[in-house]
């Protein structure tokens, strides 16, 4: 690869700055420039939900590398500009300053952004998202002092793991989920309700099976939530976590295929043979199952960036990365491996004591373990990757037997 040639990294996130990373590891010395709308060099996220929103852990523990970083590595990051235009056919970006730049290959890392409610009241002060370091300052300087009558909007990992850390911090927490049961749609009933029964020990007031109709505000701020039928959930603050949309637009207007996020095959290519996508806003072609998947989770921003430099340097990728999260919520902390799209309906066999939340559970299609988590049980998830990896049938009944090592299976 030539010294002269230019890739160019649309995202400064952790996608970003992995690709930024993996670009120099595989030996291109060629120009890297990493372009992102947010003034803060590249960070990781899950803190803004757990040890930087409770005020466990400053910002430095957030950022990917330290600023030394990209000038020691010939990474040329600009902060704080957005990429308005892309002209697949000259090869050539235009920024909201007005400068123009061209590329060799060029990396779309956009990510996502937080769904927005349709309802009156939704742009109110005292209303909150949860995306961005400076929203997970503004929520911290709120939740800090306890004492808040706090509603979330919304039961995701993010809802949750925010009622969490307000419940820690001492506030009043009422959740409002338009389902019956939090979390069902990404881990099944059972485990939902895990959920549901863990906040509600801890003094969380989950409101399930309801719809929102309205936020209400008394001298400009909110102040409360009205719900379908009339009745007001009081409310100091409240934070709005409904899922995120992936940031297709640039990519859309340019022309390249998108559908749930950009349109990827294996090797993380988009519709244009020069322009690649990773991370959140990456819907990818799955070798292993066949089907597209899309994650939001920091393990694919981080293993899908550094991968997508093979790609674009010609290496050859297939991206196979088994899809990995975790959560920490009150005293549980839980990994998840494993293909969601494929859990459904899957036989379920549990490994450990479900009444102290210490256990593993898996899900098993035909035999084969698909997916896996591990509740305040540790040091087994390599052990549940393998497994769903081998794609071997299992014994159920040696799998839930606590006295034969996962790794003789």
């Amino acid at each position: 690869m030539s010294k002269d040639q230019k890739f160019v990294i649309v995202g400064a996130g952790l996608a970003g700055a992995s690709a930024a990373g993996g670009l120099r590891k595989e030996g291109f010395d060629g120009q890297v420039r990493l372009i992102g709308a947010e003034m803060y060099r590249p960070y990781i996220r899950p803190p803004l939900s757990k040890d930087y929103l409770s005020g466990k852990a400053d910002l430095d523990s957030a950022y990917v590398h330290p600023q030394a970083w990209y000038d020691e590595n010939g990474v040329d990051l600009t902060t704080g500009e957005t990429v308005v235009g892309l002209d697949l056919k000259s090869h050539r970006l235009t920024l909201s300053s007005g400068e123009t730049v061209d590329y060799e290959k060029l990396l779309l890392t956009t990510g996502s952004a937080p769904r927005v409610l349709d309802i009156p009241g939704a742009d109110l002060d005292g209303v909150h998202h949860l995306r961005t370091i400076d929203d997970s300052t503004a929520l911290h300087d709120a939740l800090k002092d306890g004492g808040k009558r706090v509603v979330l909007i919304g039961s995701g990992w993010i809802g949750m793991e925010v009622a969490a850390t307000a419940r820690t911090l001492g506030n009043e927490v009422t959740i409002l989920e338009h389902g019956a049961i939090p979390l069902s749609s990404a881990l099944g009933d059972q485990l939902g309700q895990m959920f549901a029964d863990l906040h509600e020990e801890n003094g969380v007031l989950l409101r399930t099976s309801v719809g929102v109709a309205s936020i209400v505000e008394v001298d400009g701020r909110a102040s409360g939530v009205v719900l379908d039928g009339g009745e007001t959930v009081a409310a100091d603050l409240v934070v709005i976590g409904i899922g995120a949309t992936p940031n297709v637009e640039l990519a859309a207007s340019a022309g390249l295929d998108v559908d749930n996020g950009i349109l990827v095959d294996a090797s993380l290519r988009t519709s244009d043979p020069d322009v690649f996508a990773a991370g959140d806003v990456a819907n990818t072609y799955h070798p292993v199952i066949g089907q597209r998947l899309r994650s939001e989770h920091w393990a694919n921003a981080q293993n899908s960036g550094a991968a997508v430099a093979k790609s674009m340097l010609g290496h050859g990728l297939s991206y196979d990365e088994i899809p990995y999260f975790y959560t920490d919520q009150f005293d549980l902390g839980m990994e998840y491996s494993g293909y969601g799209p494929l859990t459904r309906g899957a036989e379920l066999v549990y490994r450990g004591d479900r009444d102290k939340r210490e256990f593993v559970v898996f899900w098993l299609v035909d035999g084969r373990v698909v997916a896996g988590i591990n509740v305040n049980v540790w040091d087994v998830n390599e052990a549940v990757q393998t497994l769903i990896r081998s794609g071997r049938t299992v014994d159920p009944a040696k799998l839930a037997d606590e006295s034969v090592p996962l790794d003789s299976l």
